[in-house]
């Protein structure tokens, strides 16, 4: 079986890639921007076959000779640009060019080339403010109302997306990320809300203090677990729906996570920000997102996430030690 991913080189990109490798598959990575040369050492000692192709997303030309030479048998969208504030008002168009313009050449691209599903990775940023109310978020019932660029433009592209498949006759489903962290996670100039948990965690690795804006309690999704629900509807043989949540199902505070880096890295301390103190964490809302339900996935698919806080915490400094290794021998 052979996968081609759009935005391989990001980091929910690289953590499916490495799964599908393992698994013994063929993957294309698709991506403006170049993998990892740490990456393309762990990828080659898999079983399965990676091809690195880089492109813009947005260009259907490149895209269609990508899948023509490579002949995928399934698709998974990921390319996208996570704005901040910022970037919305320097580069609105620019948003909307990827994060929909892109996933429509996929979707368009993959039909012509003979693809025979697509999935495309939406986020739980659609929800928007109607996670500030505490009931968990359900695919069916919960209102859509995004507050920033970026999940407007992933409304606009599950809402195109959807439509344009079924134009084109081409099976499609759509996952709708949580709130992800873990190995891979980086500032590539395309991801500008670095997630809480790799805040905290290189800020502990430098030592001082982390001040947080609160003790933010979230269903946070570890990438291999993100990796892991992907690849389960990817395998299903029926999807019985056209969205599924894809999210941790179970929630920590990051007050723990602080608990364990500090433990793990003696000169680390964070406390809460006093009242009118500038916080050294960024959470980009001033609320926490309600838990996103998962029990659509879990019946469809059997899913079952794998990595609560202690296991999370274990593999990412494994994973940590064991690429600082890999990129010095890289380097050499």
């Amino acid at each position: 079986m052979k996968t081609l991913i759009t935005g391989c080189s990001g980091f929910v990109g690289l953590a499916l890639a490495e799964l599908l490798l393992a698994k013994g598959e063929d993957v294309v990575g698709f991506d403006i921007s170049p993998i990892p040369p740490a990456a393309l050492a762990i990828f080659a000692a898999l079983p399965g076959r990676f091809s690195e192709e880089q492109g813009d997303v947005r260009n259907a030309t490149a895209l269609r000779r990508v899948m023509s030479e490579s002949r995928p048998q399934r698709v998974v969208t990921l390319a996208a640009i996570t704005a901040d504030a910022r970037r919305e008002r320097l580069t609105p168009q620019a948003i909307f060019d990827v994060n929909v313009g892109g996933v429509l050449a996929a979707i368009g691209t993959a039909a012509d080339c003979g693809v025979s599903r697509l999935l495309h990775i939406s986020s739980g940023s659609v929800y928007g403010a109607t996670g500030r109310e505490p009931a968990m978020l359900d695919e069916a019932n919960s209102p859509l109302a995004p507050e920033g660029l970026y999940g407007m433009s992933k409304r606009a592209a599950e809402e195109a997306a959807l439509r344009l498949a079924s134009l084109c006759g081409l099976a499609l489903a759509i996952g709708r990320l949580g709130t992800c962290f873990g190995p891979w996670e980086a500032d590539s100039g395309l991801r500008d809300t670095l997630s809480a948990p790799l805040q905290l965690l290189e800020a502990a690795r430098r030592g001082g203090t982390a001040v947080l804006p609160g003790d933010s309690q979230r269903d946070w999704l570890y990438v291999r677990d993100a990796a892991q629900a992907i690849a389960c509807l990817l395998e299903h043989e029926h999807w019985n729906f056209p969205i599924y949540n894809l999210a941790a199902g179970f929630e920590w505070r990051l007050g723990q996570w602080c608990e364990r880096l500090e433990a793990r890295h003696p000169g680390f301390r964070w406390r809460l920000a006093a009242p009118g103190e500038a916080a050294s964490i960024d959470m980009y809302a001033d609320y926490d997102r309600a838990s996103m339900n998962i029990q659509r996935l879990r019946d469809d698919t059997g899913f079952v996430p794998r990595f609560d806080l202690a296991a999370a915490d274990h593999d990412f400094h494994h994973w940590l030690a064991c690429t600082a290794g890999i990129e010095q021998k890289v380097q050499q």
